[in-house]
């Protein structure tokens, strides 16, 4: 199995978010704790702006649970940039351990599932998780920088300027909370995309395989969940996943949504809509919890996604493996 269950169920106490000016003009805008207009964020450089919206979704998301930094344990946290820069250089601003973990943009379930394993064993009371991206830092290390006005391609999407935190405790029997009750983590699938601007098309096979071993090793059915969220798949990648789990005989049409397609107000001004680290963390922290602290949706499946290219394997012509990881949350009846 590669499924976990949490017994003592964690519980998502807080959430805090920031969203820079493409991603705040979007749905997801009036729901985010703070609003870029300048995604500089009164910054010298661009991964220094990405450093400081990751440190505001942590500091954000402890305030937003009404504690203080010295009540937390422990700060799970990662990036794109080479050797996580952001996210260590944002620890380096708290006064609590920090173990950083990389999943390309898979990283927000897979922090939240690592974070939900301490508070569920009982070895943590208070865990942080937390991702983020920047479009022009992103494109500087993976693609061509901005100066070169490069042409981008319809297969391709926009990295998300934002940031998000979740705050997971161990609150006891509280009612008050939804909570993570079980992550799949998933196997690294590559079925041999070469085209870096085809994140769709790369991460959409990974996808597809931690979702069915988690129907598997639940005995769910899709229809068992309000929503199936996946990652920065965009509306290719979400097209390519509905028709690879077709093809297993599972129907995920009806209760599906990608955090890429829903970003941005119009997917076509995007291409294929949204991707990176923030993507899933912006849209998930903000939008989605906001639908389940409300009860509107009260079991979800987040699922997110990442390549795990880097500029060096792809200029050697290797393909792109990807990951994806699942986490359920629940309200409790």
């Amino acid at each position: 199995m590669q499924t976990i269950f949490f017994n003592n169920k964690p519980k998502i106490v807080a959430t805090g978010t920031i969203a820079g000016p493409k991603e705040s003009a979007g749905v997801v805008g009036r729901y985010v704790d703070k609003t870029l207009t300048d995604d500089m964020y009164g910054e010298t450089t661009y991964e220094k702006a990405e450093c400081k919206m990751l440190s505001y979704a942590i500091a954000q998301a402890i305030q937003n649970a009404g504690l203080t930094e010295q009540d937390v344990d422990l700060l799970i946290s990662g990036d794109l940039l080479n050797q996580i820069i952001s996210a260590s250089f944002a620890a380096r601003d708290f006064d609590f351990p920090f173990l950083g973990v990389y999943g390309a943009c898979s990283t927000m379930a897979e922090s939240m599932a690592v974070g939900a394993a301490f508070v569920n064993a009982g070895y943590h009371k208070k865990v942080v998780a937390a991702t983020g991206s920047h479009f022009s830092s992103a494109e500087r290390q993976y693609r061509y920088p901005l100066e070169l006005g490069t042409t981008r391609p319809p297969q391709s999407q926009w990295t998300v300027t934002g940031a998000g935190g979740v705050l997971i405790a161990d609150m006891g029997a509280s009612n008050g909370y939804p909570a993570i009750t079980a992550a799949t983590f998933g196997r690294v699938v590559d079925y041999g995309i070469t085209d870096v601007n085809n994140m769709g098309a790369a991460m959409a096979p990974a996808c597809m395989d931690v979702l069915l071993n988690h129907l598997r090793d639940t005995g769910r059915k899709a229809r068992d969940y309000d929503l199936i969220v996946t990652g920065d798949l965009g509306a290719l990648g979400s097209r390519i996943l509905k028709d690879l789990t077709w093809e297993k005989g599972v129907d995920i049409q009806p209760n599906h949504v990608d955090c890429g397609e829903i970003v941005y107000n119009v997917i076509e001004d995007e291409f294929q809509g949204g991707s990176g680290a923030g993507c899933s963390a912006l849209v998930f922290n903000a939008y989605i919890m906001d639908k389940i602290k409300k009860r509107e949706l009260n079991r979800v499946l987040f699922v997110a996604t990442g390549a795990l290219l880097s500029t060096v394997s792809s200029g050697q012509g290797e393909s792109i493996p990807c990951i994806a990881h699942a986490v359920v949350i629940e309200n409790e009846v």
